[in-house]
């Protein structure tokens, strides 16, 4: 980002990467080949989508979906043509956040990614310890992401869950800055997927004194973006591209 300064470092910043949750989100519906190209027209520099088994024992296709709700509501994009479409020529130079929902399936995913030629471009991340330590047995070099917190949804969305919710978020804001770094340190981790309650400046230097990236979800409010940007974090991921400056 042109005139920002890090101050940790007395030298320029880069500007974050724009990643596009789930495409675009907020204007088609997310995981769909739709929503790619919308993002793509938008200027994004990742693109996030995630990846789900067909069925809840695990088996079946990996389609393109957040959750089963989601994959039962529509006809889903499997893993397979979701690759196929991002592999195409006018998607090169795109990084892809892919983001596994549940452990198990991570080889299937590994080999996905090298039959479309996309593990050079990929970032894996889940919230899933079990998956990232599976991730990089099988694949060393590829970039893990260590989703955070551990939630399936919202608890800042509703009056009676949120007084718990932000005394959880107080408690990780202190413990987290700690436990990414070492993470980072010891290779078990590349990057931090940071729910944007949980970031703080403190977080983002010691992530970045760790040689490692922190990435803010969901992201979809403009002021909000313009403040992780003078942060210095590595990626901001929204629902809606266009809030970019």
């Amino acid at each position: 980002m042109p005139g920002v300064i890090d101050h940790a470092r007395g030298e320029p910043a880069r500007r974050p990467r724009r990643v596009g949750h789930k495409g675009a989100h907020a204007l088609a519906h997310g995981n769909t080949a739709a929503s790619f190209d919308e993002a793509l027209r938008l200027g994004v520099d990742m693109i996030e989508f995630d990846v789900l088994p067909e069925h809840e024992d695990g088996s079946g296709e990996l389609l393109l979906a957040h959750d089963f709700v989601d994959a039962r509501a529509r006809t889903p994009l499997t893993l397979a043509e979701g690759l196929a479409h991002l592999a195409a020529p006018r998607f090169a130079g795109i990084e892809l956040d892919v983001d596994l929902k549940l452990p198990g399936y991570e080889e299937a995913v590994l080999a996905a990614l090298h039959d479309h030629g996309l593990v050079s471009r990929s970032l894996i991340s889940t919230m899933e310890a079990t998956s990232l330590e599976r991730v990089r047995a099988l694949e060393p070099a590829v970039r893990l992401g260590w989703s955070v917190p551990k939630v399936r949804r919202d608890y800042l969305a509703h009056p009676l869950t949120r007084p718990v919710a932000y005394g959880v978020i107080g408690v990780l804001r202190r413990t987290l800055p700690g436990q990414a770094a070492a993470a980072m340190r010891e290779g078990r981790v590349d990057a931090l997927m940071a729910h944007w309650s949980l970031v703080t400046p403190r977080m983002a230097t010691a992530v970045r004194d760790a040689g490692g990236e922190l990435f803010v979800w969901t992201v979809d409010d403009a002021a909000r973006i313009a403040t992780l940007e003078a942060m210095g974090v590595a990626g901001i991921i929204t629902n809606d591209p266009r809030l970019f400056g």
